[in-house]
């Protein structure tokens, strides 16, 4: 509460207008930046598990409060009563106890007797009761002493600071210090619902907790300098659909009663009058016009609970996220069970957009991919520097203006993990997801000695790197010993292959019927994947086949070299290449085909890289030939995969014929293929993802 404190100790010092206007520019710099939040925030909705519905079939409840902070907001205490009783409504006024003014026991008792609550409005009202925990225990005895006295069961603190756990020491039966959602108090961590809530902690009494979810009439028509009731009447409606509770808070310090001077420091009762009377003429008796007692009443032994705060997290991965399933997987995962997720990543095209909402996915497209053909390592290294870079300073603008739980950052490269630097010094957690090892990756796809200065520089990134995460994901399990001896990460890394997402690859009716036997292939066109291999057996497939062809789906630095090799073995138009697309696009496209070919070399990179292809083709009931490379074997056997030995030609020519020509076998092989891939899914992985995340973020994960 650091910022909270200096707020209060440089407050005195400036004069009103000074100190308004100060508020004013940077209440109109929040209001932009937290516009997808405020007034209303979309994940705030959703009710309490148990959640009854309100009493007597109600739509949703209206509350009325007034802080009285000053000598001029008391002596209007009796006026705004008239007011609302004239409109049929009653409320709870806050007062202070040992403020700027006194408060008449005649007041009290007046309001009582007309159908009002009085509440305890904090001590001094100076921004202090949570300066200390010392403190704070001495002022609230001192407060649980005017709540006995004045026959008050609901408390709420100056400025909307709180403490929930320290709140158990004041023996109300309800708070009312926080919001749904209100980037402009000086503590602005919302608790992110509509609905009232019970707090509790063992051995103590536990209370109901009410959240204000209307914008404070101060706030509003003051601050923002709003000259209507458009926003409390569009919020009102906004709770009223989704069955919350609509608490506002309005002072009476604040309105201006008929008849009075105009001033920059108050707003006309006419605004407050508009929004009881929309309450009165579009709701009538569906609405709960109640006392926060009552709320508090109706909540208590319902003692629901908070739903988890949706967590705020974000994704950055050097690639296109529309072509990339481990990262859309990761991403949607988060975002479907109510997380905020931005994703940065690479944009595709000149002409693709720089920022869109795909699903509930925010993607944020920083820097264009220029393709997939960097030749040159140096000319790689400056895009990728640049990439972290635009993502550093983009993140650390993000979390100042509102935090974020966690940074999942995917490889390659590594050294990506520090664009998380702001963050993590400031609380987040960090996840470092190796989708490949960069120094054999990087040799392999540059054609450079593993014992080279630069791939030894590259070792050491790498341990940096993995020191620098919370906690490290590994693409395979032959990867996470190597990974975490060389890292010093054991004990915080967590293998998770890419498993298939079944929603987006499962059998479908296949729509090509055009008798061509097609053979595919989808991925980077690197080195080690071995597609010269494939080409040079295609040469013999198309002799037996003449009606085959081999369509190859993506980028990479070798795609040039392969359509030359193509021409010169006389292939045109019988090997196809064709551009990269979107996930589910091609899923599409994977289902038509009549085997799918993964021809890694077993002698690279390629060895140990889990290629997600083989499963996605299982998932769609398609016949896979694939290379006996090591990785491939640890996962799969010759009931799923027909394998041929690595680089050998005519044995990938062979495999393909055999899937072709023999029905039983090709049959065998999908069925099981089908099987294993059913039960591995991403369906039977993501809650152990949810898990680490939660975990994480809770500060109990200690390695898995």
């Amino acid at each position: 509460m650091l910022k909270e404190r200096l707020y209060y100790l440089i407050k005195p010092l400036l004069p009103w207008r000074l100190r308004m206007a100060l508020r004013r520019v940077l209440a109109g710099r929040k209001r932009r930046q937290w516009k997808d939040v405020w007034p209303m925030n979309p994940s705030a909705d959703r009710p309490p598990d148990g959640w009854p519905g309100w009493p007597d079939g109600k739509k949703f409840a209206f509350v009325l409060t007034h802080d009285v902070e000053g000598p001029r907001g008391l002596a209007k205490c009796r006026q705004l009563a008239q007011f609302e009783m004239k409109l049929g409504f009653r409320s709870s006024f806050n007062l202070v106890p040992e403020g700027d003014y006194t408060v008449p026991p005649e007041l009290r008792a007046e309001l009582t007797q007309s159908g009002f609550e009085i509440g305890v409005h904090d001590l001094h009202h100076d921004g202090k009761l949570y300066n200390n925990r010392q403190d704070f225990a001495r002022k609230a005895a001192q407060i649980n002493h005017y709540l006995k006295e004045w026959g008050a069961i609901g408390f709420r603190s100056g400025f909307m600071l709180h403490n929930l756990d320290w709140a158990h020491d004041i023996g109300a039966f309800y708070d009312g210090s926080t919001f749904d959602t209100d980037p402009f108090e000086p503590q602005p961590d919302g608790m992110g619902t509509i609905f009232p809530f019970w707090v509790s902690q063992p051995d103590r009494p536990g209370y109901v907790e009410l959240p204000y979810t209307l914008c404070q009439d101060s706030t509003l028509f003051l601050v923002l300098q709003e000259t209507t009731a458009d926003i409390w009447i569009r919020k009102l409606d906004w709770v009223a659909q989704h069955g919350g509770m609509a608490l506002v808070n309005v002072h009476p310090d604040y309105i201006r009663f008929e008849g009075e001077a105009a001033s920059e420091r108050t707003y006309p009762v006419a605004f407050y009058e508009k929004l009881l009377r929309h309450v009165c003429d579009r709701y009538g008796s569906s609405a709960w016009c109640c006392l926060p007692r009552d709320v508090a009443a109706f909540a208590a032994p319902l003692k629901l609970k908070l739903r988890p705060r949706p967590k705020r997290v974000c994704m950055l991965s050097y690639s296109d996220y529309a072509e990339d399933t481990r990262v859309i997987r990761y991403a949607e995962t988060l975002a479907d069970r109510g997380d905020h997720v931005d994703m940065l990543a690479l944009r595709p095209k000149p002409e693709s957009l720089t920022q869109e909402k795909i699903g509930n996915v925010n993607l944020f497209r920083i820097q264009m991919r220029f393709g997939k053909t960097e030749r040159s390592p140096l000319s790689f290294l400056y895009r990728l520097a640049r990439f972290l870079f635009v993502a550093t300073l983009w993140i650390a603008r993000q979390h100042a203006r509102e935090r974020y739980d966690l940074i999942h950052v995917h490889n390659v490269p590594d050294f990506l993990v520090f664009a998380a630097a702001y963050p993590r010094l400031t609380g987040a957690k960090v996840i470092l997801d190796i989708h490949d090892i960069v120094p054999e990756f990087y040799a392999s796809k540059f054609g450079i000695g593993e014992n080279t200065p630069i791939v030894s520089l590259l070792r050491w990134m790498e341990r940096l790197s993995a020191k620098w995460a919370d906690h490290v994901i590994i693409a395979n399990h032959l990867w996470l010993h190597k990974y975490a001896s060389r890292t010093g990460a054991d004990g915080k890394c967590s293998v998770f292959i890419n498993n298939v997402d079944a929603d987006i690859f499962h059998p479908r009716p296949r729509t090509r019927h055009d008798g061509k036997t097609i053979l595919l292939f989808p991925g980077g066109l690197q080195r080690h994947q071995g597609l010269d291999i494939a080409i040079g057996a295609f040469c013999k497939i198309n002799e037996e086949l003449p009606d085959a062809e081999f369509h190859i789906y993506g980028d990479g630095s070798m795609k040039e070299v392969w359509i030359d090799l193509c021409r010169r073995l006389g292939l045109d138009g019988k090997v196809r290449f064709f551009d990269p697309v979107p996930v589910r696009q091609i899923a599409g496209i994977m289902a038509n085909a009549d085997i799918g070919v993964v021809p890694k070399r077993a002698d690279s990179f390629g060895n140990e890289a889990y290629s997600t292809k083989i499963m996605e083709f299982m998932s769609l009931g398609v016949p896979v030939v694939a290379s006996n490379t090591k990785i491939d074997r640890y996962y799969f056997n010759d009931s799923v995969v027909c394998f041929f030995e690595s680089g050998d030609r005519d044995g990938l020519a062979e495999a393909v014929l055999r899937v072709v020509r023999d029905e039983t076998f090709r049959r065998q092989l999908v069925s099981h293929a089908s099987e294993y891939a059913a039960q591995n899914t991403w369906q039977t992985r993501k809650a152990g993802y949810l898990e680490l995340v939660d975990s994480l973020c809770a500060g109990t994960r200690k390695g898995a």
